[in-house]
């Protein structure tokens, strides 16, 4: 390969950069690491080459992410029927059979114990001859997620509760080839007297390339926006708002009247009116605001949706909690190791030994 294909393919993504004065800020990143400038010329070149050879596997990276989204567009056409069925399920549309229903599920029968099981065989024999109504699909099945979840429950309010009730489904849609990397998460609810909208939607925009300015901080895909959508309210029911009464005082006359204002409250349902990056930037609290907003949707896709389940039933609860448990063992274990150094050279023992001077009681 020639030199001049060689730079053409370097370029990739990040467009075209001339001189040493226009390279992408990557290529310059290098000289601030000490004593750079001090390396031999023909050593700092071939720095500059392996860069070059750096920013060529950043775009095919890229590349790499981009068949990535396409194969999880292809495979959530399979997933579908089944997340179809759950949904058929949860909403009491269809019965499940005896066979289906089938779950070997020893643990739980161990940690059940046998006074529990009788109380709740009484319990059940009473509701048999009470003719108790036996409920409709599996109720309150999302809200109950939330509630599970620690990043959804602090978005919940007591007022979105009964709204949320008549959550049917989430799902998740890729974008079609061709078309800019994106998901949709989209939550189905049944008919209800809040608002109209039969699915509320929220868009996330991504991006797959290293950007021109800094090629070598590319990671992966990362969502670089967000859309929401209208929700048609009926009247007096959006939860987004309340309204509050203030004195309003005539300028002229001095009379005082009351007021009624609206004014923005929390609510889950702020979720489809996210906050929007602007090219003067934003502060701090906006850009936290964003980017928990980005990590909520990475969250409903990636393991909300296809584990609505086990969330439900809290144990992907518990595997999330291992994982931060044995992450936290192994901090404080180095920590105690950092410590307790110099305490390794030997024992103490309270009943032969005195205790050290500066511990001594005054």
């Amino acid at each position: 390969m020639d030199k001049k294909n060689e730079k053409s393919e370097a370029k990739g993504k990040g467009g075209n950069k001339p001189s040493q004065s226009d390279k992408p800020e990557g290529f310059l990143q290098v000289e601030r690491i000490p004593n750079f400038n001090l390396l031999p010329k023909t050593v700092k070149r071939r720095v500059y080459a392996l860069k070059r050879l750096q920013l060529q596997s950043a775009n095919i990276e890229a590349k790499f992410y981009e068949e990535v989204h396409e194969l999880e567009r292809k495979y959530a056409g399979l997933y579908q029927p089944v997340f179809d069925k759950r949904r058929e399920i949860v909403t009491g549309a269809v019965e499940p059979t005896d066979e289906e229903c089938e779950w070997q599920s020893d643990k739980e029968e161990e940690e059940l114990a046998a006074d529990l099981q009788k109380k709740a065989a009484l319990e059940e024999k009473q509701e048999d001859s009470a003719g108790a109504v036996d409920p409709k699909g599996i109720p309150e099945f999302w809200l109950s997620i939330f509630k599970h979840v620690d990043m959804l429950g602090e978005m919940l309010q007591e007022h979105d509760e009964p709204i949320l009730k008549h959550l049917q489904d989430i799902t998740v849609k890729f974008s079609e080839p061709g078309q800019p990397m994106s998901f949709t998460l989209e939550f189905h609810f049944e008919p209800n007297s809040f608002f109209s909208n039969s699915v509320l939607t929220k868009v996330y925009k991504m991006k797959s390339e290293p950007d021109a300015a800094d090629p070598f901080s590319f990671e992966g895909p990362e969502i670089v926006d967000c859309e929401g959508c209208k929700i048609d309210w009926q009247k007096g029911k959006d939860v987004t708002v309340k309204m509050v009464k203030k004195k309003q005082k005539h300028k002229g006359r001095g009379t005082i009247r009351m007021v009624s204002k609206e004014i923005p409250q929390d609510s889950f349902f702020n979720f489809f009116t996210p906050v929007k990056a602007t090219p003067d930037g934003m502060d701090e609290d906006l850009d936290f605001t964003l980017a928990a907003d980005f990590e909520t949707g990475h969250f409903f896709r990636e393991r909300v949706i296809p584990r609505a389940v086990l969330y439900f039933t809290g144990e992907a609860l518990e595997d999330d909690d291992s994982f931060e448990e044995e992450d936290l063992e192994e901090g404080e274990e180095e920590d105690l190791d950092e410590e307790g150094e110099e305490e390794d050279e030997g024992d103490f023992d309270p009943t032969k030994d005195p205790p050290p001077a500066e511990c001594k009681q005054q």
